[in-house]
């Protein structure tokens, strides 16, 4: 990591952010840096002190440095328009909080599409105690995706064409195989519906390897970054995705990563050979490497578009086989939010009646003149040919219906069948035949603060219209909707997020962890960020403990900037504000 800063106990770190000359390979341009590198200076501080930063502003626009998943006040937490007016060209500012919370985050900015630019590091808060992960050896791996086009042109071209970046599409070759695999009606049952929604199954990332480098450390796959070992040690590896638009796939093969850490918080060991991480997720591993050799740490994007990758080895020099990326994912009927049961879809059979049509197709936006070609073709189709669609075989148990709102002009779907998905590993990660972490299998090393059942509970939508490429909740992007949701400090509140789209959405909550509903009662996990997969109804619980603004975002950079966006305003408890 280029760099170390030591904050606290009286030392205190200076941060300056300017644009900086940068090169990759045979291409050069220029990136937003913190203290002139990608990524910045990792910041090490100590539970329990009080950190200083002067953050001095040397771009010609407003900058500013959220500290991701670290509880700070609101008006230390970094967001412009929301908790603080920003930094402005030429200004300094100092940031001062204590450290509550110890493990491994990051910072970046929240400024006008800055963290694309490369305005983005790590920051690890060692305990004040002692640390209940034993290791001998540790280091930082941080992934990120860059791009030399200008972060507001990928904005510009993903609204004129939400597709432009991928290069996977499906082909005629694609449609029938799947006729060979799984028969003519499910073949056409699958894919006309993604027609009438203007939707690609091949729709897994909005930016992808097309114009992508994977960095593992601010380095490209040829640069190899390496990090040491002695056989036999315990190594901790934190890893932390600061991509703007970017699910990693990460293993190292032939070496097992027992997990210990996720979002920064403690959770009982579990150990696995592969893990998806959401952006502006972080995991902490332990890994043991025995033998005098290398090995690769690959993180693949979650297309399989590209990847980032280094090494772990005993000497310099040393590198191990690199996998070859995997063939990329689809998406599935359950992706869109379709119950097979009770699946409508006109001319197709099943249980010898025909189907009406889906209420999804119909809502506004969506063109609603003449049926859908006849799928019965003179046959019926059995549950065997259901059951062979991509993902439904294998699908998990719907927890919710959605209800008659399909929340207007800005959403074009709506999952009909919202399902529990906390057990699924992630897109493209069902059958690779090793052992994926799941968000089931994450248990929090220490009971809640907080053990009350919620007083208040609030069901919001992720929406969007992939066309247009509008991001919001509940149908409106922020534009539309910037009245803050409302809380109290100590009011225990529940928050159900249902996601309507047919994309991921890693959710972050400013101010506070969320305890992730995953049935471990009081050994809950708490996360900074919660990644929503498509059709997925979770819910998560959380108690303020001060007052101010705190931001509610999707962490994909671009849906942010397209609407994807909210806040809420924590108040006084009412016997405060009578005293």
């Amino acid at each position: 990591m280029p760099g170390e800063l030591r904050v606290g106990a009286g030392n205190v770190a200076d941060l300056v952010i300017a644009r900086t000359p940068f090169r990759l390979g045979r291409y050069e341009g220029s990136a937003v840096t913190i203290n002139g590198t990608i990524p910045g200076p990792l910041l090490r501080f100590r539970e329990g002190e009080t950190a200083t930063l002067r953050v001095t502003n040397r771009l010609e626009d407003v900058t500013s440095i959220h500290w991701h998943g670290v509880i700070v006040p609101s008006d230390q937490d970094g967001v412009p328009g929301i908790s603080f007016p920003g930094i402005a060209p030429g200004e300094t500012f100092t940031y001062r909080f204590r450290t509550r919370q110890h493990g491994t985050y990051w910072y970046h900015s929240h400024s006008a599409l800055q963290e694309q630019q490369g305005h983005y590091a790590p920051l690890i808060i060692e305990p004040a105690g002692l640390d209940p992960v034993s290791y001998d050896r540790e280091h930082v791996v941080l992934l990120s995706d860059w791009t030399f086009e200008d972060a507001h042109r990928v904005l510009s071209k993903l609204k004129k064409q939400n597709d432009v970046f991928n290069f996977q599409q499906l082909t005629v070759g694609d449609y029938l195989r799947e006729i060979r695999q799984q028969g003519l009606c499910a073949t056409l049952a699958e894919r006309l519906p993604w027609s009438r929604m203007r939707m690609s199954q091949t729709d897994i990332l909005d930016v992808t390897g097309s114009t992508y480098t994977y960095l593992m450390n601010g380095l490209p796959p040829d640069g190899n970054w390496t990090g040491l070992f002695r056989a036999g040690e315990r190594v901790r590896l934190r890893f932390i995705n600061s991509a703007a638009s970017t699910y990693f796939n990460v293993r190292i093969p032939g070496l097992p990563m027992t997990v210990v850490q996720a979002d920064g918080q403690n959770v009982e060991p579990v150990t696995v050979d592969e893990f998806q991480i959401a952006v502006a997720e972080t995991y902490d591993v332990i890994v043991q490497p025995q033998a005098d050799q290398a090995y690769t740490v690959f993180a693949e994007s979650m297309d399989r578009s590209g990847y980032a990758r280094g090494t772990l080895a005993p000497r310099t020099g040393m590198q191990a086989a690199v996998p070859a990326l995997r063939e990329r994912p689809l998406r599935t009927m359950v992706d869109m939010g379709m119950d097979m049961e009770s699946m409508d879809m006109p001319g197709m059979k099943h249980g010898g009646e025909d189907m009406k049509p889906m209420p999804e197709m119909e809502h506004e936006g969506h063109e609603q003149s003449g049926d859908m070609p006849s799928m019965d073709h003179g046959s019926k189709m059995n549950d065997g040919e259901m059951a062979r669609m991509p993902g439904m075989a294998e699908a998990s148990p719907i927890n919710g219906r959605h209800g008659p709102d399909t929340h207007g002009a800005g959403n074009t779907t709506v999952a009909m069948a919202q399902r529990n998905r906390l057990g699924e590993p992630g897109t493209g990660l069902a059958d690779v035949g090793h052992r994926v972490l799941v968000y089931n299998d994450l248990k929090a090393l220490d009971p809640s603060r907080d053990p009350r059942p919620p007083e208040r509970e609030l069901e919001l939508h992720l929406t969007g219209n992939m066309e247009a490429f509008m991001w919001g909740l509940d149908g409106k992007k922020f534009s539309e909707a910037r009245a803050p949701i409302p809380a109290r400090i100590g009011e225990r509140v529940r928050i159900t997020l249902v996601n309507d789209t047919m994309m991921e959405h890693p959710m972050h909550l400013h101010g506070v962890f969320m305890e992730l509903d995953n049935g471990r009662d009081a050994h809950k996990p708490r996360k900074h960020t919660i990644n929503v997969k498509p059709a997925e109804r979770l819910s998560f619980d959380f108690t303020y403990d001060e007052p101010g603004n705190f931001a509610f975002h999707c962490h994909f950079l671009f849906h942010m900037e397209a609407g994807m966006f909210r806040f809420l305003n924590v108040s006084p408890r009412s016997d405060e504000v009578s005293s």
